[in-house]
């Protein structure tokens, strides 16, 4: 096992054994116990009640944090000519359309969102081999097949992110930057867990939020007083 640096143990040593932190506190306390060198992202894991494997207990869902999440989004808009100027305008990394379903054909990849509209799914469903196990191909229930492109596109650019639970019922997602003030984290998280909140299933019962964490790249995770979050 990898022994600690000094600021490692310091960074630890700041996180109280079996105490549940407000996340305002944890907000600051995140910054404090980060030693990277680079900007590190701000992750929560939250750990839900639910079983995915019935498809009445799937927590799926899109939030736009109010301060986006600190990364730099890369956008492919697929759509037809007649669009192609309203996805530039909206901020498009990338946009047209056969030239790029070729080239996706082939392998590439170079994007983090594709955001297409119904009238060329025929030719975008196809690629549903190439973009589905990277968690790419769009979907109309994330917002990412619609005919308002410039909308779609600008939302992505804002901080909208796409989630969903995992196998272990827990769910994973970057909500910004260790750069970002401690109000920022802690709005960002807030908004985060109010959209959880809403989508909790009806068929799901008991304690439907078991646990949450609060913690940056590379850094011990801090659990969090699910009664602070007032939702």
């Amino acid at each position: 096992m990898a022994k600690l640096t000094k600021k490692q143990k310091i960074a630890q040593e700041k996180i109280e054994a079996g105490k549940l932190y407000p996340i305002k506190e944890a907000a600051s306390l995140v910054k404090e116990i980060t030693n990277t060198k680079f900007d590190a992202s701000v992750d929560m894991d939250i750990r839900l009640g639910v079983d995915p494997r019935k498809a009445n207990q799937m927590v799926r869902g899109v939030v736009t944090l109010p301060h986006g999440t600190g990364k730099e989004v890369r956008v492919l808009a697929l759509c037809t000519p007649d669009k192609e100027q309203e996805a530039k305008d909206a901020g498009a990394d990338y946009v047209g359309l056969d030239e790029y379903v070729d080239k996706i054909k082939g392998g590439w990849t170079d994007f983090d969102v594709v955001i297409t509209m119904p009238p060329v799914m025929g030719k975008v469903g196809p690629l549903g081999k190439v973009l589905g196990p990277r968690g790419l191909m769009p979907n109309p229930k994330s917002g990412t097949v619609t005919m308002d492109i410039g909308a779609a596109v600008k939302e992505v650019k804002q901080g909208k992110i796409d989630f969903k639970v995992d196998k272990y019922g827990i769910v994973h997602t970057s909500i910004g930057k260790v750069s970002f003030s401690p109000e920022q984290i802690a709005e960002n998280a807030i908004e985060f867990m109010s959209t959880i909140h809403k989508l909790r299933p009806a068929a799901a019962k008991g304690t439907y939020v078991r646990s949450i964490f609060l913690s940056s790249t590379m850094s011990k995770g801090i659990q969090l007083d699910a009664r602070s979050f007032d939702v």
